[in-house]
């Protein structure tokens, strides 16, 4: 008879993965990390993300994480529509994780006795079954670590991924994030030449999929469970009623809006961890892209918009030269001016009219 863990995981484990469950797989050979240096990282909030060397020092090393799970209700937009969440560490999307090619992740995931739903994570990074997804499952009033190695340098989505159809729901409902892998020596160009950042910014999409009451108006629910049904239906639709940065339409604007100088260099990660995306910087570029988001291979130069798969995570690097305003938006420009897949640069600094001037202000068409 299957226990109530791994009921919840549904019928995407294996046999094998399910005898993992609660307990340590059997491997032939266990790696001793205790020699290796270790260092506690405290997470912050996207867009921003915790300090971090981007050239490695030293030798690999074991990089310590601690993400509690919240189920909480979100306001998505301006109309007030609420989002029954769920979140890793309070945000949508979750942290962005740094670390270096060799170093192992060790991430604490905690599922407060105050949450109603079991939780896990799906790291993209990782090797191993599910990604850790097996061996993560909390319910409410548990947590779990889990350490792997990061084999291999790029940009990662993780999300939660508790079985079943559990799986598109707890994912439209918050439940990603993403993880950066830098190589030891830092990013390079295409000729292999070292490129540096002097800003970075994480930007989560997000599709959501709200149910409708009779009048065609937004509905809102109790708690992270209650809205099961009607959201499934919608999702099955396949038809978002938002599409949303960072979790609310609007969040990276006005006030909120990221903010560079004339002549930074700022890197964008951008992740998609259910549908593609088409990230572009009008008035900008990206002057080096790593579209599918892995720093082992040579990125690509100059370009105005790049594609983001679902599922995973891309990084697009470029250096500001205009001040102003720049929308950086989902060019699916439905979503992005209907939905809310719109955030905004703000760049200070002084105007060269050699790249851009105005010859002629309007003016009435003589007759």
């Amino acid at each position: 008879m299957l226990t109530r863990r791994e009921a919840l995981l549904g019928s995407v484990l294996t046999a094998a993965a399910v005898a993992t469950i609660g307990s340590t797989p059997v491997m032939a050979a266990t790696k001793d990390v205790s020699g290796l240096p270790r260092e506690k990282v405290t997470l912050v909030a996207p867009p921003f993300v915790h300090a971090h060397d981007q050239v490695a020092k030293g030798g690999p090393k074991v990089v310590e994480f601690t993400m509690k799970i919240e189920e909480k209700p979100v306001v998505i937009d301006a109309d007030g529509t609420q989002l029954n969440a769920m979140t890793y560490n309070g945000s949508i999307p979750g942290p962005l994780m740094v670390v270096h090619e060799g170093d192992y992740l060790e991430l604490t995931l905690i599922n407060p006795d105050t949450n109603t739903l079991a939780h896990n994570i799906d790291f993209h990074a990782a090797t191993g079954g599910l990604g850790g997804g097996a061996l993560t499952l909390i319910n409410p009033g548990e947590q779990v670590t889990l350490r792997f190695k990061a084999t291999r340098s790029g940009t990662f989505v993780y999300h939660c991924a508790p079985g079943g159809a559990m799986i598109p729901w707890h994912v439209v409902s918050g439940m990603s994030g993403a993880v950066m892998v830098l190589p030891r020596d830092g990013l390079k160009d295409e000729k292999g030449k070292p490129v540096r950042y002097d800003r970075i910014y994480y930007i989560g999409e997000n599709d959501f999929y709200i149910p409708r009451d009779e009048q065609g108006k937004f509905k809102k629910y109790d708690s992270a469970g209650d809205n099961y049904d009607d959201t499934v239906k919608v999702m099955r639709g396949l038809i978002p009623t938002h599409v949303v940065f960072n979790g609310k339409a609007g969040s990276l604007t006005g006030e909120t809006a990221m903010k560079a100088k004339v002549g930074e260099t700022v890197l964008i990660v951008h992740s998609q961890a259910n549908r593609d995306t088409r990230p572009h910087l009008i008035g900008g570029h990206g002057d080096f892209v790593w579209e599918a988001g892995k720093f082992a291979n040579p990125p690509a130069k100059d370009m105005e918009t790049w594609f983001i798969r679902g599922g995973s995570a891309g990084a697009a690097l470029y250096t500001f030269r205009q001040p102003g305003v720049y929308a950086y938006v989902n060019h699916n420009l439905i979503e992005a001016v209907e939905l809310g897949a719109t955030a905004h640069f703000t760049v200070d600094g002084t105007w060269d009219d050699d790249l851009m001037m105005q010859i002629e202000a309007p003016k009435a068409i003589a007759s």
